[in-house]
């Protein structure tokens, strides 16, 4: 099985790119050095997102990146990704499991501790939590956790945490400080106007950070 070994989680979002090809977006991470990435393009049909997705799993393997398919199983499958990443409301991780197997990895996004220590009991293999600030694309999920509460969630539960929801690298220090394995962003890269140049920023304060 592939090992959570990423600091940085890209997510897909093709309309947050300024104009941009999703495809040149994510290879110039891929060249910074980003080494994970899901796809998340829920709006289209299934065949529009294997067509997609597959021209984005190749991109990944050539830039030596894992490769995430958000819900859907049968795509993580038909793709051999390297995992799926579940919606808190979706497929069970144990069932999941089941599905793919030992050789995928498995994540979930949650938004209290409730679901991460559920996940964690699936046997996913790392979770995602937030929002963590407030941020436009996650006000459906309710009012933002905070720090202390995502630092009470670490404490909590001994699988890999991801923060998302408003993080950019102004927060990345306070969410390591606050025991996160690593950060999940959409905006922060995909917007930016220099993908490659963010990137590269962003694994340097990470490691800058971590003491690496």
């Amino acid at each position: 099985m592939p090992s959570i070994d990423f600091k940085v989680y890209l997510i897909s979002d093709r309309t947050k790119t300024l104009g941009r090809p999703l495809s040149h977006v994510i290879a110039e991470a891929g060249r910074a050095g980003i080494t994970a990435v899901q796809f998340r393009e829920k709006d289209l049909s299934l065949r529009e997102q294997l067509q997609l997705a597959s021209e984005l799993r190749s991109i990944a393997k050539q830039c030596g990146m894992q490769f995430f398919v958000n819900d859907r199983v049968d795509l993580c499958l038909a793709l051999d990704a390297e995992g799926v990443h579940l919606p808190s409301s979706g497929l069970p991780a144990a069932v999941a499991r089941e599905i793919l197997g030992g050789s995928k990895l498995i994540g979930v996004s949650c938004h209290s501790l409730e679901e991460v220590q559920r996940a964690e009991w699936e046997g996913a293999d790392f979770a995602v939590l937030g929002p963590v600030y407030e941020t436009p694309s996650k006000r459906a999920y309710g009012l933002p956790l905070g720090i202390d509460l995502f630092s009470k969630v670490r404490r909590s539960t001994t699988i890999p945490l991801l923060a998302i929801g408003g993080v950019n690298r102004s927060k990345l220090k306070e969410v390591l400080d606050a025991g996160a394995d690593g950060v999940a962003l959409v905006s922060a890269i995909l917007s930016s106007p220099d993908v490659f140049q963010e990137c590269k920023q962003l694994i340097d304060e990470i490691k800058r950070f971590r003491g690496v």
